[in-house]
């Protein structure tokens, strides 16, 4: 139902959530299909925090619709690591996402997110003091290290340190959390070894002084 499976060269029509000022999104959705007249739609979902259950109504929505959905966008980073847990195309929107990075240490410039694209191997440390989204997993015997949150469009199975500047709200989002060894501010855990559930992404953060890892359940915008 998402991107992969269209044919190239297919037309598609891309739809822009609405203001979370003014509307939501769920209330707009069925308005915004019945005017397009593509068959695909591909979709803007702008800052929405969307989770896995939300994106799993949307798609809903547009299939009772009679469309195809297609890529999905947004500058919530939250939203894109949810839409690719659930298999979607989705890509994060940001001028800075265009470019590649290098495969070591990365200095900080003057936007708030250091994008990654590609897989940290043996040996491998990437780090910064802004928040790190990486595209690609990190295997065993690779860091990633960030002054505030790291999120990993993919398996986590080296070390990861967030708040390494002493952040103690700092998190760790990945598709797949099984690290070798995880760090927060300066609280250490290891991995769990128990399989993570499907369709889920899943959060390491702080609670009590201690690094818990649950389903990264996404809070989306409560209806006024």
């Amino acid at each position: 139902m998402n991107g992969p499976d269209q044919q190239q060269g297919e037309a598609a029509m891309t739809l822009k959530l609405p203001d979370q000022r003014l509307d939501h999104w769920r209330d707009r959705l069925p308005d915004l299909l019945n005017s397009c007249s593509e068959t695909i739609v591909d979709l803007d979902c702008e800052d929405w925090i969307l989770s896995c259950t939300d994106l799993t109504d949307l798609s809903a929505m547009v299939a009772d619709a009679g469309h195809q959905l297609g890529r999905i966008t947004s500058r919530a980073l939250e939203t894109v690591v949810s839409a690719s847990a659930l298999g979607l195309d989705a890509s994060p929107e940001h001028a800075s996402f265009k470019r590649k990075a290098q495969t070591n240490s990365i200095p900080a410039g003057p936007t708030e997110l250091l994008f990654h694209q590609g897989t940290l191997r043996s040996g491998d440390h990437l780090q910064s003091d802004r928040s790190i989204l990486l595209c690609g997993d990190v295997n065993p015997g690779a860091r990633i290290s960030s002054a505030a949150d790291v999120l990993i469009w993919g398996r986590l199975r080296g070390v990861a340190h967030a708040g390494c500047e002493g952040s103690t709200t700092a998190k760790i989002v990945a598709l797949q959390l099984r690290p070798l060894q995880l760090r927060i501010a300066d609280v250490v855990a290891r991995g769990p070894e128990d399989l993570p559930q499907a369709g889920l992404a899943e959060q390491a953060e702080l609670k009590d002084g201690v690094i818990a890892i649950e389903p990264a359940v996404i809070q989306s915008f409560q209806k006024r």
